[in-house]
Formats: structure tokens, sequence, C-alpha cells
């Protein structure tokens, strides 16, 4: 069998890009197999081209409902009948009908929550699976320790003998999260794909304020003169909506996006940035993940990202379509404090466990922390994973060494502001890489003129974005009829 062939016939592709045909032969042999792709490089791929070949059930584990549901509807669009998202967006009667013909289809997405569903792991065993995707590994290690220790679980749940390979994919891992990905996943005998992370078109820049406010200025200023489409990144949700309000007044097509919002509402605002009738989000880490926009010329982050791999996940969302793109990281003096507090902020303490073990002991539902309001449900889920892992003591150490490595993560950012070298070899050197060229305009540290990258607003720019409501919606509506 000629790989190329069934590339051409079911995708419409001549040729395989850069690690794809790697990863699917050895997919193909039976491996497990770790791939860290970049950002466009067409992971999908990976998985939908060897569901062809093995024209058995592929269950792909996804981190987002949005994400599953783009995927879904993309393959869709491409004539593939056989593929369903199994997700809380089901009501209870299609989630059973789902479940009851889930052997019907050819690519099943589903969620780590809803894999840890009894009903599902029942019928997932009475099934022959060909392929087990684990999408957006990095989730595993990042979201894991965090909010969704659900991830952690993956593996207990897929790990039988007589299970089918195991192919997880990213855009960019340190060292540590590999081991996180192979070890929770289980996996055995591992074929990994390290494609370099270094994105030559997308250059770095860094600016210094004296205060906070100054950034806010800056960033008016720099994007009612410079063209997108653009993403600025914040830790506030009241920033974001504060942030896009001034911009809206200064005459720039812009929403914000955050966590707290409508789903529906954000799935409406994510459409018309990437329809372009937005040109620029603001947003927290809620928006990007799944956002297949092509031609993003900017990604400014306001704020310090709480981690590396954050911070190279948000940038990648520039310059899909290979063109130069401008990331920009502002630094305020003070920032690195409030980023370390904003991520410790919600982990359990020493006072939730020696409260759950009242419960335990009680015989009462340790959950109800939440309800009598000592603990919020993120931080819940987090400390009754480990007081299923660990005696108390033991958890108690690791919520302590977890909320030290946060405030690590936020330090090794630091080094990027700090830094009087170059920006991009420390960025490729901490996932363990080395830099092989410099492009023209690298980074803020080699040299770089933002007028070489991005464009001054013109008046053409300005009127493909300045519609009012009314002409904006009836484009939209236009554009998806």
């Amino acid at each position: 069998m000629k790989l190329e062939s069934v590339l051409n016939q079911f995708f419409g592709y001549s040729d395989f890009r850069p690690g794809q045909k790697e990863v699917i032969e050895s997919v193909l042999k039976g491996q497990d197999v770790i791939a860290l792709l970049p950002t466009g490089m067409g992971k999908s791929l990976c998985y939908q081209l060897p569901g062809y070949v093995f024209n058995q059930p592929v269950l792909i584990i996804s981190p987002l409902l949005s994400l599953m549901q783009d995927q879904v509807d993309q393959m869709k669009q491409f004539k593939e009948k056989r593929v369903v998202a199994l997700n809380s967006f089901l009501n209870p009667d299609q989630k059973r009908a789902t479940i009851h013909n889930l052997h019907n289809y050819r690519f099943i997405f589903i969620s780590p929550e809803m894999l840890l569903q009894e009903q599902v792991q029942h019928k997932l065993n009475s099934m022959q699976l060909s392929l087990i995707v684990v999408d957006e590994a990095h989730c595993i290690s990042q979201w894991g320790f965090d909010f969704r220790p659900d991830y952690l679980r993956i593996g207990e749940v897929i790990a039988k003998e007589d299970r089918p390979p195991i192919l997880a994919l990213s855009a960019t891992a340190t060292e540590k999260v590999l081991g996180d990905i192979e070890s929770y996943l289980k996996m055995k005998n591992t074929f990994k794909f390290i494609h370099s992370v270094d994105r030559p078109n997308i250059h770095l820049g860094k600016m210094l304020f004296q205060a906070r406010e100054d950034k806010i200025d800056w960033m008016i200023d720099h994007v009612t003169q410079t063209a997108g489409p653009g993403i600025i990144y914040t830790t506030s949700r009241s920033k974001t909506e504060s942030l896009s309000g001034r911009l809206l007044q200064s005459g720039i097509a812009c929403a914000a996006y955050h966590g707290g919002m409508d789903p529906l509402d954000r799935q409406f605002i994510q459409q018309q940035f990437i329809d372009g009738t937005l040109e620029w989000i603001v947003a927290t880490n809620a928006f990007g993940m799944g956002v297949h926009k092509q031609n993003v010329r900017q990604v400014i982050h306001e704020s310090l990202p709480s981690n590396m791999a954050n911070y190279m996940q948000e940038i990648g969302r520039a310059g899909r379509d290979g063109e130069d793109s401008l990331a920009i990281l502002l630094y305020a003096e003070g920032d690195e404090e409030l980023a370390k507090f904003i991520g410790i902020d919600d982990y359990p303490v020493d006072a939730h466990v020696d409260s759950y073990i009242g419960y335990r002991a009680r015989k009462e539902q340790p959950a109800s922390m939440i309800h009598n309001g000592e603990i919020s449900e993120t931080a819940f889920r987090v400390l009754d994973y480990w007081m299923q892992q660990l005696p108390p003591e033991g958890v108690k150490q690791q919520l302590t060494s977890m909320k030290y490595a946060k405030m690590r993560a936020v330090e090794e950012v630091m080094g990027l502001i700090d830094t009087n070298t170059c920006m991009r070899e420390k960025l490729v050197h901490y996932f363990g890489q080395t830099l092989e060229n410099r492009p023209n305009d690298c980074c803020q540290c080699c040299g770089i003129d933002y007028k070489n990258i991005i464009l001054l607003r013109d008046n053409i720019s300005r009127q493909s974005f300045h519609l009012n409501w009314e002409e904006r919606i009836k484009k939209l509506l236009l554009g998806n009829s």
C-alpha cells in the first residue's frame, strides 16, 4: 500500500507535510506514538488517514467542546458522515442513541470527563477500536495537575492488554511534559517525532513599562495604527471587557472573550473573528485552541503568561499562513508577582485536606465542601483526585510542590523579559531544542523593526472592518447561508 495514493484518494493531496508520513507509518505498524508538530502542520491527518486504512473506529480524546465540534464540522464538510462528538452538547436522548450506535462511527470525539462515564466505558470495551488519539496531549501535564485531573485518569481507562496503539499529539512539550504524557497514558516502546518548535515567521517583541496603565495606553495607540487581525491576551476577565471597550471607542472592530461568557456568545464571537467581521479579540487564555484562522498577524500579551508552554501555544496562533507575524510581550514592574498569585490562588490548601478527612470521618460526602462554600469546584476536583492517590500528608506535600512549580514557571517566563540575548534562542532552548537559524528581525534583543513585519492601517483596511452592527450581522448570516 502506497500512503501517497491513500493521501490523494481521501484528502486530495499529493505530498505529506514534514513529519506526517513518519508518524502515520509508525501508527500503522501498531506503535504507540508521540508527535510534536507545530500549529498548522496538519496533526489531524495523522489519525484521519490511518482511520481510512484501518476502517475501524478511531477514538479521539479532545480537550474542548468547541474544538471537537469544529473538527467534526470540518470532517463533515469533506463528506465524512461517520463522525460524531460525544459530549455535553447532546441531550439525554441524543447521548443514549449516540452511545448505542457508537460502533457504527469511523471517528469518535470525546472529552476525558465523558470517557470516564461507566456507560461509555462499557460500550467502548465492547468495540474493536483501531486507534486511540489524545489530541492536545500537553493538557495531560498542564491541565491535569491544575484543574482537570480526569486527564490523569485517561491511562487507567484505556490500559487494556489488547488495546490499540495510542497516538498523542501536541504542538509543544518540554521533556517533563513528554514524560508525563508517556507515563500517564501508560504508553509502551513509544516512537517520538519531535519537530522544531521554532516558527521563523513569528517575530518576537517585548516592551517594558513603568506602570500597568502605560501598557493600556500603548496598546490603544499601537492597535489603532497597525493592521490586524490580532489577539490580545490578558489574565483578567474584567480587563478583556474594559480594553475591548476602549478599542471599540477608538474605531477598532473588537470583542472581549473569556470563560465566564455564555458558550453561544463565545462561539458567535469566535466565528466573527474567523470570518473577518472582527479584527481584534481581547481574551483570556480561554480563547485560541481550535481557532483555525490562518492570517492572524499579531499576538500581544498584556499580562505575563503563566508558563513558557502557554506562551508558545498562544503566539503559535499567529502566522499560520506562513506570512510574517508579530508577537509582543508587555511587562510592567510587579507583573510576575501578580502572575504567581493568579497561578496558585485557586489551589487547595492544607486546611482543605483536613476538612476533606473530617467529612470522610463523619461519613459525609466530601463534595459537600463545594456546596458549603469551603472550596471552589475546580480546587475540589484537584483535591479529590490526590486524596484518592496519596495519604493526607502526601497530598499536602504534592500541593506544596505544585504551587512551587507554578511559581518557578512564572520565573522562567521572566527570563524572556530579563534576557539581553536572543529571545528566540531562549524559547527554543526551553523546549530542549537548538536554534538552527535566526530570521531577519528575529526578536527585540537581536534587533527588530515592527514596520518590517506588520502593515500600518490604511483606509482600505479600516473600511473593511468599520461596519455597523446591522451590516456585521447581515454579513455573518449571509456568509453562513
